[in-house]
């Protein structure tokens, strides 16, 4: 079972690269954006809940992610692994991610680390935003506040799995193809 964290800015290429990786390893994406969005639409209690929180303003506690995490991880009791994408973005939701784990009896593999530059991330992420609709793809200034948030928030995560001497890094510049294959080449030592 391979159990991955995939981390990088936004614009780094990680939803592009987990359908690669979902198809060629046989293994289940985790979006928590796309958990969220599932979960406010179909009104679940933790999509109320979380959406509670959100139009206050507020930010969605952790444990409110890793409830969403939990049932989504209980729908497959047979995959093969998981991409987890979007979560941990601190320190503490991955020390949760880990208890939580532990409890399936499951652990975190490998976490990867897409790098790119910023003034190339900004130009990726200024044109997806011409066809995403995207508003926060549209605007430079907001996507360098992304940045430093995550310069913030998650690059510090980088040491904690390199504590754990699960945290790789692979560039994130050139095609999908040749990011793919910088991918695999990692994840068959695995």
């Amino acid at each position: 079972m391979i159990n991955l964290v995939l981390f990088g800015k936004p614009g780094a290429g990680k939803g592009t690269q987990a359908v690669f990786l979902k198809k060629r390893y046989n293994l289940l994406h985790i979006s928590t954006g796309d958990l969220f969005r599932y979960n406010i639409k179909n009104e679940t209690a933790l999509g109320i809940l979380a959406k509670s929180y959100m139009d206050n303003g507020d930010l969605v506690p952790d444990q409110v992610t890793i409830d969403m995490l939990e049932a989504e991880v209980d729908r497959y009791p047979k995959a093969k692994g998981f991409i987890f994408d979007g979560f941990p973005r601190t320190e503490s939701q991955a020390e949760a991610l880990d208890i939580f784990l532990e409890g399936k009896k499951m652990k975190i593999t490998i976490t990867i680390a897409l790098e790119a530059d910023d003034n190339i991330l900004v130009k990726r992420l200024l044109e997806r935003g011409k066809s995403s609709g995207r508003t926060d793809d549209q605007d430079e200034l907001k996507i360098r506040n992304r940045f430093e948030e995550y310069n913030q928030k998650t690059a510090p995560l980088k040491l904690y799995y390199q504590d754990q001497n699960k945290f790789h890094s692979i560039s994130g510049i050139g095609s999908i193809e040749e990011i793919a294959e910088r991918l695999a080449q990692l994840l068959d030592r695995f």
